[in-house]
């Protein structure tokens, strides 16, 4: 019997460990703003709290959940930032270091990264409370900060739980929610990205996150017509499948379910135009361009990104066709220990003409 488990490696020493930080709760629909305090209290938080928001997001929920945590019993604070840079953190941190027993991001990407980074730097919980669904950080463990002019990703913790009110993310612009639907439909290429480079490089992979993920986007593009400005539904499909994707990054360990060569593609432009689009509108334009380098379905993929009005060419983003070719050619030196379908040389610049052109993009 034991030669036969010898033989069949059943007696080899099981060595694997998974560590994954997801968040609590996720409370997200009509005047989830409503339960933010509730929220807290089931969470066992105790304290003072600092509320992280911007001009804008303070006006639209910062002070309201400042008057209803005040109103269930909680000291807080509200910090009003601009930028979400290296900075503006160290600053976060200095202030509330030893003052400051949870956190709370609330507003979009610079908000929550910044609360999600402060927060994982002193060693306190923090709570997502998305005005937007721009981007698929905000229930994730990685957070954009700029360092020395650089947009980079850092690790830090997931929110112990996510507050996302639908009849807020509704009423905002459509444009970020649009933007939020093409992040997480790049999903598809990133997974094609991702399962490339364990097969070329034998680079970890997980299926369980790969397949969560790849679901996420494609739920989105299945009921892309269903989109649209105003809707609460619309902000319900567009929340789930974002912190879907958080999930699957927290799954994974890493940002690789989500971010591919569409998104290379995005932060080389980051990089060369003067005034970028949103992020999730380079990256839906990248995704067009990545499923057709991959082979697979970019006509589905531009459809998709139609129905929810988001931009699929360099006038819909704004920028030259010459600058698409231009970050079509940089990618790969972004981040290049991060294998794609792009290499990790620049690409030939006919080449990258011609897939723009082929694509429709320019």
């Amino acid at each position: 019997m034991a030669s036969e488990k010898a033989s069949n490696g059943l007696d080899k020493e099981f060595n694997k460990f998974k560590s994954m930080e997801l968040p609590r709760l996720v409370v997200v629909g009509s005047d989830a703003l409503d339960d933010i305090g509730d929220t807290c209290k089931d969470l066992k938080l105790s304290g003072r709290g600092l509320i992280i928001c911007d001009a804008t997001t303070r006006k639209v929920a910062g002070d309201k959940v400042s008057e209803i945590l005040d109103e269930c019993g909680y000291d807080t604070e509200i910090r009003d930032i601009s930028s979400a840079c290296q900075d503006t953190v160290d600053s976060v941190v200095d202030d509330a270091r030893g003052e400051i027993q949870f956190m709370l991001g609330v507003g979009g990407g610079v908000p929550i990264d910044v609360a999600k980074c402060s927060s994982y730097n002193i060693d306190v919980p923090f709570i997502s409370v998305p005005t937007a669904a721009s981007h698929d950080g905000i229930a994730s463990a990685r957070a954009s900060i700029n360092r020395n002019g650089n947009k980079i990703s850092v690790g830090a913790h997931s929110p112990l739980a996510v507050v996302a009110d639908t009849s807020v993310i509704a009423r905002g612009p459509y444009r970020l929610l649009a933007a939020g639907c093409a992040d997480t439909i790049g999903n598809a290429t990133a997974v094609k990205d991702w399962l490339l480079a364990k097969k070329l490089r034998n680079e970890p992979y997980s299926h369980y996150a790969a397949n969560l993920s790849k679901m996420t986007a494609y739920s989105l593009i299945k009921n892309s017509d269903s989109i649209k400005p105003g809707l609460e539904e619309s902000a319900w499909l567009v929340i789930k499948a974002l912190v879907s994707s958080s999930v699957a990054m927290s799954i994974a360990g890493s940002s690789r379910p989500a971010s591919g060569s569409e998104h290379k593609f995005s932060h080389a432009l980051d990089s060369l135009v003067e005034k970028p689009a949103l992020h999730g509108e380079q990256c839906g334009v990248g995704t067009i361009i990545m499923m057709y380098l991959h082979g697979g379905d970019w006509k589905e993929i531009k459809k998709a990104l139609q129905n929810v009005n988001a931009p699929t060419t360099a006038r819909g983003l704004d920028i030259t066709e010459e600058e698409v070719v231009e970050a079509l050619v940089r990618a790969p030196e972004i981040r290049p220990e991060r294998y794609t379908i792009l290499g990790n040389r620049r690409m030939d610049r006919r080449a990258a003409e011609a897939a723009a052109i082929e694509t429709g993009v320019i």
